[in-house]
């Protein structure tokens, strides 16, 4: 898949106000500073098409990008939010919840996950979340270029593991690094063949 057109459609408080179109969405979340918004732009090759910040909870809405005029990608606040109210992050919680549940347009949850750390509880649970109200979605390994081979393969294999102790089989998984590209490819063939075998409305 090449993409030659990608742009910021708007930024929506719930899912209700998002646009009612029947394209397909594919939502990307994970922990703060995970790299969701550094990927994004990796994928479609627009270096500041999707904001990045240093600062945990730079995103705070729901906000959609439209890419070549046929799906779109989702970029959702961050899970594991730092310096926020209570409030606040119920808030976030109900509107990703929400999303993940009721848009009927997502096809798929990219879930992003730290390569260069152990494995963390809020992913876990996060991820057997997903599997317990049956929303599709995949692993993404993050920042992956800043580790030795042999460390990455030790730091996913942990990932791997700790999962397998709640799930009986795993998602598909991409190595990813959005500073050099690592992963594209593979990420953009797998949105091209979930498009490509939705019925047309």
């Amino acid at each position: 898949m090449e993409i030659h057109l990608a742009e910021f459609v708007g930024s929506y408080p719930h899912y209700r106000a998002c646009p009612a179109d029947d394209l397909p969405e594919f939502a990307f979340i994970g922990r703060s500073n995970v790299g969701k918004s550094s990927l994004i732009n990796m994928l479609c090759r627009r270096n500041e098409l999707a904001r990045t910040s240093n600062k945990p909870g730079k995103t705070q809405l729901l906000n959609l990008y439209l890419v070549e005029k046929t799906w779109r990608v989702v970029d959702l606040p961050g899970y594991g939010y730092a310096r926020v109210s209570k409030t606040q992050r119920k808030g976030w919680e109900k509107m990703i919840q929400d999303y993940l549940i009721q848009r009927p347009n997502l096809q798929c949850a990219f879930v992003l996950i730290d390569s260069n750390i152990p494995p963390q509880l809020i992913d876990i649970e996060f991820i057997n979340w997903l599997g317990e109200i049956r929303v599709p979605f995949v692993l993404v390994f993050t920042k992956t270029d800043r580790l030795k081979p042999a460390d990455l393969e030790s730091n996913l294999a942990a990932v791997r593991q700790k999962l397998l102790e709640t799930w009986h089989e795993l998602p598909q998984q991409f190595v990813t690094s959005s500073a050099k590209g690592i992963g594209r490819e593979e990420i953009l063939a797998f949105i091209a063949s979930v498009t490509a075998g939705l019925s047309p409305k």
